[in-house]
């Protein structure tokens, strides 16, 4: 692998918690929801009434979501809402992470054997 590529190879192993996240239909679909809903988040009641999934099924999906740093928890008494984090810092990572693969890419040239590294 060509040595400006280092880069690239920690953002993937930084970011594998969030693509693993993302990459699920379910949590996809959470996301969707939260994305649609109300600024201050979401119940897991009302996302399980949007998903139509079971609520040990979202709660589930939820804490993965909230491991990977896309989710945050905001308490009001003993409700818990459920919202995109506001620190976009895992999603400026992914994005980091994408324009990364699209500059490799666009560095990468075709030959009679496949793509190779121009250098």
């Amino acid at each position: 692998m060509p040595q400006d590529l280092e880069p690239l190879r920690e953002l993937f192993s930084k970011s594998r918690e969030s693509i693993t996240a993302i990459g699920d239909e379910t949590r996809q679909a959470i996301l969707l929801t939260l994305m649609a809903g109300p600024a201050e988040g979401m119940r897991v009641g009302d996302i399980t009434e949007h998903t139509h999934l079971s609520q040990p099924a979202v709660s589930h999906h939820l804490k993965i979501l909230r491991n990977a740093n896309l989710l945050s928890l905001h308490k009001v008494g003993t409700m818990n809402f459920y919202r995109l984090n506001p620190d976009r810092a895992e999603i400026t990572r992914l994005l980091r992470l994408c324009q990364g693969i699209l500059a490799a890419m666009e560095n990468c040239e075709l030959n009679e054997h496949g793509r190779v590294w121009s250098v």
